[in-house]
């Protein structure tokens, strides 16, 4: 095979998205993935497309995006089940309300459509199915849902359409460099040189950064993830809470999907059908179920179709990089999404296309840039808000 002019290692929504970028721009496209289309962080994820709840830095990212999300089903030519049926963030006591009141307030001045709901009746309004037990909330009419699985698939079909080579099942080892450049991606099974390469792959990007002298630093928990059988249509919009310890969404296949907080994770990635399996406990199945059930009873008796759990690339201000890596000028790194990055996916993808063709970037990431981590102070871990 021809050496690509852009390597790209991840086939998860960014890779998918940027892949498809690089194929539209010209360039020739070749995806290496070790499992498969959305096999980790973007297949595990809530599928949450959401504005709300976003950094400051991230939310003109978010807002794009959505924009494309309307649009994505026909430049894919293919379903991706985005529906924008809005985002209700909870709350449960009253200091979560607080909290919720100047986000919604910090956030309508950023010029978002988000409203502060003084009370659960006004939530339930929205969404009935919602307990006593939420006494606030913010309403978000413009977030919405996706698959993404059916996303990301649709994503790399397209850019094979447009060009793109897929090498499913090929792990990347380690990456040559010579000169301040990468020259090459040695695999399990190859060598492939290639003319610049974005990585993009999640949890593993220390593995590929670390023999070049580079380091994210990045903790790795895990989430809950459940999901019903098909029920009644129950749920609308997204589901969030305050501070993040659980969220909900009801697919348009009817089956419920949540997820917990952020947990501590022993390490451990198995795999079953050649598909990577990160394993959660009985006792984050059994408080999973308890706090979804306190806002969402109906989720109680739901029979339970699946459980799994998913592993964040957790960076210290929960934002990504996506940038160029220091030393070497036709790297890219798209990584560290923190639990948060498929509904972004569409935007960061082709932002890291840019970037690697050596584009300017068509929305300001200097707050996602590799460097700022550097010293103490660039590693003290922020809240996370990834959920819903």
């Amino acid at each position: 095979m021809s050496a690509p002019d852009v390597l790209v290692i991840g086939a998860g929504i960014t890779g998918a998205a940027a892949a498809l970028a690089l194929a539209e721009m010209g360039a020739s496209v070749e995806v290496v993935d070790r499992y498969g289309a959305a096999a980790m962080a973007s297949g595990w994820t809530l599928a949450g497309v959401r504005q709300s709840g976003r950094h400051p830095a991230e939310l003109p990212l978010a807002r794009a995006a959505v924009a494309r999300w309307q649009e994505l089903d026909r430049q894919l030519e293919a379903e991706t089940f985005y529906r924008q049926e809005g985002n209700l963030r909870l709350a449960r006591n009253d200091a979560e309300a607080a909290a919720l009141k100047d986000l919604a307030e910090s956030q309508a001045a950023a010029g978002l459509s988000i409203s502060f709901l003084p009370d659960g009746a006004a939530a339930r309004a929205i969404a009935p199915a919602i307990s006593p037990a939420v006494t606030a909330a913010t309403w978000c009419p413009t977030d919405g849902h996706a698959d993404p699985v059916a996303t990301v698939t649709a994503y790399l079909r397209m850019a094979e359409r447009r060009g793109a080579r897929l090498s499913m099942g090929e792990r990347v080892e380690r990456l040559e460099a010579s000169g301040g450049r990468i020259t090459a991606a040695r695999t399990d099974r190859r060598r492939i040189a290639a003319g610049a390469v974005l990585a993009a792959p999640g949890i593993f990007v220390n593995a590929l950064l670390e023999p070049l002298g580079l380091f994210l630093p990045l903790r790795r928990p895990i989430v809950t993830v459940l999901r019903s059988t098909p029920c009644a249509p129950l749920l609308r919009p997204v589901l969030g809470v305050a501070n993040a310890d659980m969220a909900a969404r009801q697919e348009v296949s009817g089956r419920l999907r949540v997820t917990s907080g952020a947990q501590d994770w022993n390490g451990a990635l198995d795999e079953a059908d050649g598909l990577p399996v990160a394993r959660t406990t009985m006792r984050k199945v059994r408080e999973t179920i308890d706090k979804v059930s306190t806002v969402l009873p109906a989720f109680a008796e739901a029979e339970i179709e699946g459980v799994w759990g998913g592993v964040l690339d957790l960076t210290p201000d929960a934002l990504p990089v996506i940038d160029l890596a220091q030393g070497y000028d036709n790297l890219v790194v798209a990584a560290g999404f923190s639990g948060h990055g498929f509904g972004i996916g569409p935007v960061t993808g082709a932002l890291a296309a840019q970037l690697v063709t050596g584009r300017e970037p068509e929305l300001d990431l200097r707050a996602f840039r590799f460097d700022r981590f550097a010293g103490p102070a660039g590693r003290q871990q922020a809240a996370l808000t990834l959920h819903g």
